[in-house]
């Protein structure tokens, strides 16, 4: 059985695409591409299930159109729609120094000066130059490079060295 703490979120599943089973995908990591992936995570009903990829297009940047295998039928990729999409982590192709937004949802914030946990980023917002941590409090976290001392896949964990008063504004 597959657990949330081995996969993270890429992308949705949208509307039904034409009769014979594909679906829009919207995503938010292009990894299934850049891995050439067989299969992806989605969530139905609560479970994580792999569906086997049988082949995709691209639409845009962040959108393709997906056809799984067994899933032939324009009802039955409605029972899709609204499925969030997951990627196995030990599958991506990110290291330490090279991980996507995507990856780090979940990923706990630890004060470089008091080991203290700040909180855990729910999210992250790029669209505007400067990129923030979504706290799952909703706090919002400056996610400047500069400020990040160390990132801990294994633990999770991203430590961040802020600027003085910052956390009590």
């Amino acid at each position: 059985m597959i657990t949330q703490e081995e996969v993270y979120r890429i992308g949705k599943l949208g509307k039904a695409h034409g009769v014979k089973g594909e679906v829009t995908f919207h995503f938010d990591d292009d990894v299934f591409d850049r891995m050439d992936a067989d299969f992806l995570i989605v969530e139905t009903e609560g479970i994580l299930v792999p569906f086997f990829i049988e082949e995709y297009r691209f639409r845009s940047d962040s959108t393709a159109i997906m056809k799984f295998e067994g899933v032939d039928s324009q009802d039955r990729a409605r029972e899709l729609t609204g499925c969030d999409v997951f990627f196995l982590r030990r599958l991506a192709d990110s290291d330490e120094d090279n991980l996507s937004w995507a990856e780090i949802v979940g990923y706990s914030l630890i004060d470089a000066a008091t080991h203290a946990c700040i909180g855990r980023i729910a999210s992250v917002d790029d669209t505007t130059i400067n990129v923030l941590f979504c706290l799952e409090d909703g706090r919002l976290i400056p996610a400047s490079e500069d400020f990040i001392t160390r990132v801990d896949t294994d633990q999770r964990e991203i430590e961040i060295e802020l600027p003085q008063g910052l956390l009590e504004l």
